[in-house]
């Protein structure tokens, strides 16, 4: 009986050494089913070793690799979202930013930072995919805001990076006039001429890609980024025509005309930088212009009324 003792033994001793192997430490490359270890897919900006496939990534990190290593600051990081209509569908919304915010250690879908990108002086936004597909509610837009708002103060470039699925529909109305709002700042961002750098990653759909991510001077895309309005699927079941294979990938994208570049992600920083170069040369010596908000529009009338009568 001793031979079966040892293959027992031999079992267990496997099985402690399997569940001694830490988890999330290889990750399957969804192009190519690659089995990829994190560490080294990290190290590789989350793009596949071997296919080249650029997974998604997060925000936060993304924006610290994008930026200088020098000191970055986060614009607008202590507003939160409310749910001011008390929506419910399967779950409470209140529920959702819950859980969303638990499994992000984010407040809501967008980090906004200010830095320098070769030692030009930035504000750069990027998308939180992970926080309820991205989607855009109030948060998202007033982040966004204050953001562009900044670029106009201190006359810097704004970068955005894109990653969601459009309006956030638990806020209803209150979600869709932001696509109003961040296009409204933007067109200030473009009187003063300062530059709009949009970098579209995988996936960019909806209210999203129909104000923003399409304002851009410079319109950048990742490889094999999905970018669209609609899904594939829903634009299928409309039209009932079959589609062109890849229609909303970015390299079908470029050959349209509807975005300037595909860069690498490990080339996005110098891409930018070039472009910065190439666009932007600020002079000190000129102000910034000063824009008039709703509010104290509405008040220069009422002043103005009151003194006429």
């Amino acid at each position: 009986m001793n031979w079966i003792n040892k293959i027992v033994s031999g079992l267990s001793a496997h099985s402690v050494k399997a569940n001694s192997i830490p988890e999330g430490l290889w990750v399957h490359c969804p192009s190519c089913s690659e089995i990829l270890y994190r560490p080294d897919l990290e190290k590789n900006l989350h793009v596949c070793t071997k296919c080249n496939f650029h997974m998604r990534m997060g925000a936060r990190e993304r924006l610290l690799h994008f930026l200088d290593a020098d000191a970055t600051q986060e614009i607008a990081a202590d507003i939160a979202p409310k749910d001011r209509l008390k929506f419910k569908d399967t779950k409470r919304y209140k529920d959702r930013l819950y859980e969303a915010q638990h499994k992000t250690k984010e407040k809501d879908a967008l980090v906004v930072m200010q830095g320098k990108l070769s030692n030009i002086p930035v504000t750069a936004a990027a998308f939180v995919f992970d926080f309820m597909g991205g989607s855009m509610g109030s948060v998202v837009g007033e982040r966004f805001f204050q953001g562009v708002q900044h670029s106009l103060m201190h006359r810097k470039p704004f970068i955005c990076f894109t990653a969601s699925g459009g309006a956030r529909m638990q806020e209803a109305l209150i979600s869709l006039m932001q696509m109003a709002k961040t296009s409204a700042v933007l067109a200030r961002l473009k009187m003063q001429s300062i530059p709009y750098i949009v970098i579209l990653t995988d996936p960019t759909y909806g209210g999203v890609s129909a104000s923003l991510a399409m304002l851009g001077d410079i319109s950048i895309a990742e490889p094999g980024a999905m970018i669209g309005f609609a899904g594939p699927r829903v634009i299928a079941q409309t039209v009932r025509q079959k589609l062109p294979e890849g229609f909303q990938q970015s390299e079908f994208l470029l050959e349209h005309g509807m975005i300037d570049m595909i860069v690498h992600r490990r080339d996005l920083s110098a891409t930018v930088s070039r472009i910065l170069h190439l666009l932007w040369q600020p002079d000190a010596a000129t102000p910034a212009k000063s824009y008039d908000t709703p509010q104290k529009q509405i008040a220069k009338k009422q002043q103005k009324s009151a003194a006429s009568v």
